[in-house]
């Protein structure tokens, strides 16, 4: 069964479908970020609109600087396109940078859905890794090359081992973070 849904959003993200392109309909806003404008779904709070759309990119693949669905996403990349579209959050580009920038520091006991969740799994960056927390234990992120976007457990030996803190993000006005 688990093999089916895998491949059930891995299809869908290999086709630029998600499962809301099946039927279900999302009332979405006009928002003004810098120069641009995005649209966002208008019924859900960015925080779930945030957690909701990272759960319709699972399986979408990850391409090391990539920032947009086609393509693929890095982990920052991922971070930047779900608080962007879905929040109209502009966050750093890089892992490093959206750590050393604004944003509350969150103890690991109070994560709520929506959180930064940074990692240092690289021996020669302080912090090499980011992804977003979803609650109950678990975050989704962009993992390597090679591999797709997926659901893992923080306290999973490997990623418990190299967890360095989490940022909120989602409580700030877009122009906080530089």
């Amino acid at each position: 069964m688990r093999r089916y849904i895998l491949s059930f959003y891995l299809s869908l993200a290999l086709m630029g479908g998600s499962p809301m392109a099946l039927g279900e309909k999302r009332d979405r806003i006009s928002v003004p970020v810098g120069l641009s404008t995005i649209s966002i779904n208008a019924e859900l709070s960015p925080t779930n609109r945030i957690v909701d759309r990272a759960h319709e990119l699972i399986g979408t693949r990850y391409r090391w600087g990539g920032s947009n669905v086609r393509e693929g996403f890095d982990c920052s990349g991922l971070l930047v396109y779900l608080f962007k579209t879905e929040a109209g959050i502009q966050l750093p580009r890089t892992t490093a940078s959206m750590f050393n920038s604004l944003g509350q520091v969150v103890p690991r006991k109070q994560l709520k859905p929506g959180d930064a969740v940074f990692f240092k799994h690289d021996r020669r960056r302080p912090v090499s890794h980011v992804g977003v927390y979803i609650g109950g234990g678990r975050f989704i992120h962009a993992p390597s090359r090679g591999k797709v976007m997926r659901i893992d457990l923080l306290e999973s030996d490997y990623w418990n081992k190299r967890y360095l803190a989490a940022k909120r993000f989602h409580e700030f006005s877009a122009n906080e973070f530089y």
